[in-house]
């Protein structure tokens, strides 16, 4: 699940509410965080809080007892979604809202 060599997307609702920088540091938090050093499902999540005026992405999956939170070098918007996930169906990767998508 979530190899770096697969074609990876943001539906329109997460393009509409979120700059590139934060989507594209989701992916970067998957990648050097996440992939490889804890086992992942194919859906994942991270809620944006506010931490002091700065974004911290949390992450989380359901049923796991793993969690990790990541401070970006990003003011918060309280317009940003609260939560985003990241889905993974064996060929495509794609990071939506969770309105978007089915949540197992």
């Amino acid at each position: 699940m979530f190899e770096t060599n697969h074609s990876r997307f943001a539906t329109f609702g997460v393009i509409s509410n979120l700059p590139g920088e934060i989507i594209d540091s989701i992916w970067m938090i998957i990648d050097r965080n996440l992939q490889g050093v804890v086992p992942l499902n194919n859906l994942l999540r991270f809620d944006l809080q506010n931490n002091q005026g700065k974004l911290t992405v949390h992450f989380s999956e359901n049923g796991a007892a793993t969690e990790m939170s990541v401070d970006l070098p990003f003011p918060y918007d309280p317009s940003f979604p609260d939560t985003v996930m990241a889905y993974d169906d064996g060929e495509r990767q794609t990071i939506l809202l969770p309105e978007e998508g089915h949540q197992k």
